[in-house]
């Protein structure tokens, strides 16, 4: 079960935008990634932007404000707040996210929690589409090894996501609550466990992934970790769900993982998506933060049309068109599954329309 396609992608829905794409038309992205805030309270042990230092930066939000209105109108439909810091460490992130639902964008928010309090999660959950917590342990031991943190905040994100569902709940808001565990030696004798309080707490979904090595982490602790053996753990938490919960167990992640394979060899996805870090750069794929030639601009100098109809965006696109081998990205990047689908799509298989 997995209704929301989190171990596949959405952009089969996207139909209008993958034809203009086709076409040979420039397309605006569908999807954006955006970072409010640099610094983190957390310092987990398999952090893949950990080499981005956790820089006590913060997007502006009156420039940000500005942007999302614009993003709005050239047809960015979703953002997902999240990056190389905890999103709610910015002090306006609740006024950002109800502006960027006023601009027509679908929003969602990744976090560890621990500052999704009452008062916040009040105004929060009327604005987004979903709200998704880290939390890799069922214990606060197992939790605070991993997160490096106080073993309280286990406490703390568990009451927060347990009144973050009562106020769903009385006020009938349409927001999926869920939580994600990243699936490593050190607590997937939790896994069950964590799908037992998940269901408890009123949430909708636990996601469990495997872990993905960033070629830039200075973390390599994890790197030859392997999932051939889940077998059984995979069907033990199949038997959570229901109409109202599931345990999306993200088998095909994890053999992608396990193969180290690809299936395509250039990137086809970047017109659909972009990352803004927190100091306002827009980038083409966050595996090269850091690297010029994926920077297209910085929205406190520029519009985003301008960013993205811009000559450092083409000069990117066109290099990475023709230099980038696929093959040394990221495993199980965000755009894994949208890039075999589009190289699909580009390079028709025989007998293809015998549909």
């Amino acid at each position: 079960m997995d209704k929301y396609r989190i171990d596949s992608h959405k952009l089969i829905y996207h139909v209008d935008r993958v034809h203009d794409w086709l076409s040979g038309e420039d397309i605006y992205p569908i999807y954006m990634e955006v970072s409010p805030s640099g610094a983190c309270n957390h310092r987990c042990s398999y952090c893949a932007l950990d080499f981005m230092e956790y820089q006590q930066r913060f997007l502006p939000v009156e420039v940000l404000k500005e942007r999302l209105r614009e993003m709005g109108r050239l047809g960015v439909r979703s953002i997902m707040y999240a990056g190389e810091g905890e999103p709610f460490l910015h002090r306006d992130m609740a006024e950002i996210a109800e502006c960027t639902k006023a601009a027509g964008i679908d929003v969602a928010i990744t976090t560890n929690g621990v500052l999704f309090e009452p008062k916040l999660a009040e105004r929060v959950l009327g604005a987004c589409a979903w709200i998704k917590v880290s939390i890799n342990g069922a214990t606060a031991e197992t939790y605070a090894a991993i997160h490096r943190c106080r073993e309280r905040d286990f406490e703390v994100v568990v009451e927060n996501l347990r009144y973050a569902a009562a106020v769903r709940r009385e006020k009938d808001l349409n927001c999926a609550l869920g939580m994600q565990l990243l699936l490593l030696p050190e607590n997937r004798h939790e896994a069950v466990q964590l799908a037992e309080l998940a269901r408890e707490v009123g949430m909708d979904y636990l996601v469990i992934k495997p872990y993905s090595q960033h070629p830039l982490s200075k973390t390599e602790k994890y790197k030859d970790v392997k999932y051939g053996d889940c077998d059984e753990l995979a069907e033990r938490l199949a038997e959570f769900n229901d109409e109202d919960f599931q345990v999306i167990y993200r088998s095909q992640a994890m053999q992608q993982w396990d193969e180290q394979g690809k299936g395509y060899e250039r990137c086809l996805a970047l017109p659909f998506w972009s990352y803004v870090d927190a100091g306002g750069n827009v980038w083409g794929c966050s595996m090269y933060l850091g690297d010029e030639r994926w920077c297209y601009g910085n929205i406190k100098e520029e519009s985003f049309e301008q960013i993205w109809q811009g000559e450092r965006r083409r000069e990117s696109l066109c290099w990475a068109g023709k230099e980038l081998d696929a093959g040394a990205c990221r495993v199980n990047c965000r755009m894994e599954a949208i890039n075999r689908y589009l190289w699909e799509l580009k390079h028709l298989p025989e007998h293809a329309n015998f549909i």
